[in-house]
Parts: structure tokens; sequence; C-alpha cells
């Protein structure tokens, strides 16, 4: 059970240009949000 309270307590990873909260996939190694990288327009 420890393992699984490490998991669920690491930080969400925020965008290193506007501090969004980036959705990643499980191998992710993206620091900008789609919106920072220009790949979606909001």
């Amino acid at each position: 059970m420890m393992d699984l309270e490490f998991y669920r307590n690491i930080p969400k990873k925020e965008c290193s240009q506007c501090g969004c909260e980036i959705q990643e996939q499980h191998e992710s190694y993206l620091y900008e949000c789609e919106r920072c990288m220009g790949i979606h327009e909001e």
C-alpha cells in the first residue's frame, strides 16, 4: 500500500511556459502544454 500512496502524492506536471496542468500519457517527456506548443488553438 505504501507504493500506491507514493504515486498518488506525485504532483501534477505543469507547463513550463504558462503553468497549466499538462494532461500527459504515461511515458510523456513534454514540458509545455499543447496550447503553448501550438498544437491546439484555444
